[in-house]
């Protein structure tokens, strides 16, 4: 039977941990790299979490693959990773995507407005 994004959506969700605010900001501390998975015009029109690096959810694979030409060198499989989108979704679905690439420690806050609304900082 095929699956809908929703079931992709809520399967990633099941694996990948979500941090409320507080939680997210003491990873960050610690030094998890904090990734923003949406277009770079979504993050344009609002800004980001600070520090955050952003990479749109297509290119993913290629930024956190250390065989790829594309690497970032920010991206390490020992290292935490938090993850952000819109509304959630890209970001659990990165997530999952993260671990089955040898990610072992990857979070997911959900939404920016989530990070918004609980009193995170935006950088413009």
């Amino acid at each position: 039977m095929a699956k809908t994004a929703a079931d992709m959506v809520a399967a990633a969700n099941a694996v990948v941990p979500k941090l409320n605010v507080a939680e997210a900001k003491a990873k960050i501390a610690a030094g998890a790299l904090v990734v923003d998975v949406r277009d770079p015009a979504e993050v344009a029109a609002s800004g980001k979490v600070p520090g955050a690096v952003n990479v749109p959810r297509g290119m993913l694979e290629f930024k956190a693959d250390a065989a790829s030409a594309a690497h970032m060198p920010e991206f390490d499989t020992a290292r935490p990773v938090v993850l952000y989108c819109a509304a959630g979704g890209r970001a659990a679905l990165a997530g999952k995507m993260l671990q089955e690439m040898g990610f072992s420690d990857v979070s997911n806050i959900g939404g920016f407005k989530d990070w918004v609304e609980g009193g995170g900082e935006v950088e413009r």
